[in-house]
């Protein structure tokens, strides 16, 4: 599925929970990738899940949370205006990088 921003997104699992909004904590798995299958980041490898506030992330990560409903399983391919757009993010994730994630959404943390 192809949003109007350009974020695209496969179910890998459909979940029948909630969907989060903005400004509410969340706990997932995920795994982020370059185009080419480089990980550059994921919280299966630290072995515990992360917790983020939807809204404090990148544009097309929150974008792809506040769709998911809680249980879901997604890939997400996030183009590179909706990530760190021209200035990139550290040494791996370079300038308009496209971003790929595997994203779990676990629970809603009240």
């Amino acid at each position: 599925v192809t949003t109007e921003s350009g974020l695209q997104y496969e179910v890998l699992k459909a979940g029948d929970g909630p969907r989060p909004t903005n400004g509410q904590q969340v706990r997932l798995h995920y795994k982020g990738t370059l185009i080419d299958g480089k990980e550059f980041d994921s919280s299966y490898g630290r072995g515990e899940p992360a917790v983020f506030q939807v809204g404090g992330l990148i544009t097309g990560f929150n974008q792809a949370l506040e769709l998911m409903p809680v249980g879901s399983h997604w890939r997400v391919v996030i183009p590179g205006d909706l990530a760190y757009g021209p200035g990139g993010a550290g040494g791996d994730i370079g300038p308009n990088a496209t971003l790929i994630f595997e994203i779990e959404l676990l629970e809603i943390v009240e």
